[in-house]
């Protein structure tokens, strides 16, 4: 990492923040930004005000391997509040409706979570930030507007009761991207003739990575304020850590050279298809803390070449 001219450091690597409750991902990830003195930073996968967990923040090059997270699973802890139903779907919104909690048993709650279980349609809530004509949803909501909205197709990989009282049901939910753990409540709820809305909600999984591994603010704010820039960047992953789960192919460096020039390449021993992680041959696979090694993402042609998808800046 070097000191950019102007407009910050170059930073290039990945975050895992916990993300605090009550702050909006945007504020988190400026923060984190202003903390690492960064040029260039985003975030994938925002989490609601309410939420808490993980929030991988990407730094210089590695925002172009973002999407990989982006379209990964993850994994949530859901508290929901039975017998309230609310406009935003959580704790911070405004009351639309208060039921009578009906007694019911573990087996008939488990009857209703059974539903919900693999393919599902989900419309996403008013309170959301999917665009209609160029338009947040949730700008629309504020004005007290409410419009048709097109139903997605999500998948629940998991869904268990991990507890139960008179008045909360508490979720262990494992999810595909683009799940709105909102509408899943009030869905429940509707189920259960009560109602129900999120009270808490924790992302503890996102992607590859675990709530284990992430920092929170309040650390780095005393890192920096300690002027510890070397203890705050031991906190940053490498870049490829965002392509793990992808398979690893060594180049040669003649076959490195063609990469860059975006022409494919025959690699021995290869995969077949889809898309792979591309390494310099005497540092395949690194994930030491730094970046050196890695090349970026190419994806296998009908033909057996690789050709370069996203390819990582030489500084």
């Amino acid at each position: 990492m070097t000191r950019h001219r102007s407009g910050g450091r170059t930073v290039d690597g990945i975050l895992l923040l916990d993300k605090s409750e009550g702050m909006t991902s945007n504020a988190a990830l400026q923060e984190v930004k202003r903390l690492y003195g960064a040029k260039k930073a985003g975030h994938t996968g925002s989490l609601d005000p309410l939420a808490t967990g993980v929030l991988p923040i990407f730094f210089g090059e590695a925002t172009k391997f973002s999407q990989f997270l982006l379209n990964a699973d993850k994994r949530y802890l859901a508290v929901l509040r039975l017998g309230i139903r609310t406009d935003t779907g959580d704790s911070d919104g405004a009351l639309l409706e208060q039921c009578a909690i009906p007694v019911i048993s573990d087996a008939a709650v488990e009857k209703i979570l059974a539903a919900y279980r693999g393919e599902i349609s989900q419309v996403p809530p008013m309170y959301s930030a999917v665009k209609v004509a160029g338009k947040p949803l949730y700008k629309l909501a504020r004005k007290g507007i409410e419009i048709e909205r097109k139903e997605r197709q999500v998948c629940i990989h998991q869904l268990t009761l991990v507890e139960k009282t008179p008045e909360e049901l508490v979720l262990d939910i494992r999810c595909s991207k683009g799940t709105y753990i909102r509408t899943l409540a009030d869905d429940i709820g509707a189920d259960m003739g009560c109602g129900a809305h999120v009270k808490q909600l924790r992302r503890s999984v996102a992607g590859p990575f675990s709530a284990e591994e992430t920092v929170r603010v309040k650390e780095l704010k005393k890192l920096a304020d300690e002027k510890d820039r070397a203890e705050i960047d031991r906190h940053l992953l490498p870049i490829s850590a965002a392509v793990q789960d992808l398979p690893s192919v060594g180049l040669t460096r003649l076959a490195e050279t063609y990469i860059r020039q975006g022409q494919p390449v025959l690699v021995a021993n290869a995969p077949t298809g889809g898309w792979v992680g591309l390494f310099s041959a005497d540092s395949q696979g690194a994930s030491t803390g730094h970046n050196e090694g890695f090349v970026g993402v190419g994806e296998v042609l009908d033909d057996g070449r690789i050709a370069p998808r996203r390819l990582v800046l030489v500084h």
